[in-house]
């Protein structure tokens, strides 16, 4: 591979190297912040938002994260369709596409045709997403665990921004506006992977089998099986706490404002440092170890989210952002790793799981959050992210990386 920013991999077998280069670490980290960054960014808004449209904060969550349901559909599709795909052309067209329903949501009359338009959003961010991971699986090799825990600081970082983002731009224009600049941000992601990334020579099979095949197959992997139970528990768990806590913080005795409320989330920045070392941590002491131990680090989070002192919630905020975090990296270079055949279907069934559990997440936890209050929410979500870190034991190391 040559060491420029511009060219993530070369269509031939490239050399293995010991280390991802400081700007092929940027440039992909940069690819997934401008693919994602209208994902969560919403729910920085999402109490202006339910206030626009006048429902309850179970409804604008599951509204607001519907775009999941769009990721789970697009993630198998692109999974099973993809071998044969040049990736850096449908990656920008992917980018391209994304732009018009996130345009379109300012204009939504209704909260039905806001769902609407959020799962068009999933299908193609899911397809963008899946087709780069699967990418960075196939050319990086025994660097996969570095590349995607690259890929996943980038959507660390559109988490943070896009939420500062949505609550400045909601604080001046109006909750609405926003989502002009992330199509604009989308456009922007097509243009870099269409400069960046060289293309692939599709996978041109020379015997043609069911598109499913490839599905049951990883289904009947016990490894696989556990991680993919372990990613959708791993957004379950972070669409639980993060879609909810902006009604806790704007409601009293906090009572922040909006543009309060943004500088709040800046508690994802330290996971911007911390997740890139899910990589390394995990070629020195496995999975097995990595993803139980930043999962008991969120669960600790959890436990400060029940106090009532605001510097108390900030560092749970902190501790459950770095933990689910690290640990999705973590599950997502595994997947590259152990899926011995069609890593796009594997990469493809892990991330319908994963974003079903997100969609999981939002409607079960905002469900007791409007019924119970904000500690049996809590609840909900510890018990996921426990399952999680018992699961996460019984993970190994492979012989890769």
């Amino acid at each position: 591979m040559e060491p420029s920013m511009t060219v993530i991999a070369s269509q031939s077998a490239p050399p293995m190297l010991p280390r991802l280069s400081a700007g092929r670490t940027l440039l992909i980290a940069v690819i997934g912040f401008l693919t994602l960054v209208d994902l969560f960014a919403t729910q920085a808004i999402l109490p202006s938002l339910a206030a626009h449209y006048q429902v309850s904060p179970a409804q604008i969550g599951i509204a607001a994260n519907s775009t999941t349901l769009g990721m789970a559909v697009a993630g198998l599709l692109v999974g099973a369709f993809s071998a044969e795909v040049e990736r850096k052309r449908a990656i920008t067209l992917s980018l391209v596409m994304l732009a018009v329903p996130t345009a379109a949501l300012s204009y939504a009359p209704t909260l039905s045709v806001f769902s609407l338009l959020r799962i068009t959003q999933g299908l193609f961010m899911a397809a963008a997403f899946t087709l780069t991971l699967t990418h960075l699986a196939e050319r990086c090799e025994r660097r996969t665990a570095a590349a995607l825990a690259a890929y996943v600081t980038g959507v660390v970082a559109s988490n943070l921004i896009g939420r500062l983002t949505a609550t400045f731009v909601a604080s001046l224009i109006g909750a609405r506006s926003s989502f002009h600049f992330f199509a604009a941000l989308n456009l922007a992601g097509a243009l870099l992977v269409s400069i960046a990334l060289s293309r692939n020579v599709p996978d041109v099979k020379a015997t043609r089998t069911r598109f499913w095949k490839p599905w049951a197959q990883h289904i009947a992997d016990p490894a696989l099986r556990r991680t993919f139970a372990i990613g959708f528990l791993i957004l379950f768990g972070f669409i639980g706490v993060f879609t909810y806590v902006g009604f806790v913080l704007m409601w009293p005795p906090h009572s922040l404002s909006m543009s309060a409320l943004g500088l709040v989330f800046l508690v994802f920045a330290p996971s911007m440092a911390t997740t890139p070392l899910a990589g390394t941590m995990t070629n020195r002491f496995g999975p097995g170890v990595t993803v139980p131990a930043s999962l008991g680090l969120a669960l600790v989070g959890l436990l400060l989210l029940l106090l009532p002192q605001l510097a108390a919630v900030i560092l749970g905020l902190t501790l459950v952002g770095i933990g689910t975090f690290f640990a999705q990296a973590v599950a997502t270079g595994h997947v590259g790793r152990i899926a011995r055949t069609d890593k796009a279907a594997a990469s493809g069934l892990y991330l319908s799981s994963y974003y079903c559990g997100g969609l999981a997440g939002a409607a079960a936890v905002g469900q007791l959050f409007d019924r119970f209050g904000w500690g049996m929410a809590i609840a909900g979500v510890f018990g996921a992210l426990a399952l999680a870190t018992v699961l996460g034991l019984g993970l190994r190391r492979t012989e890769e990386g």
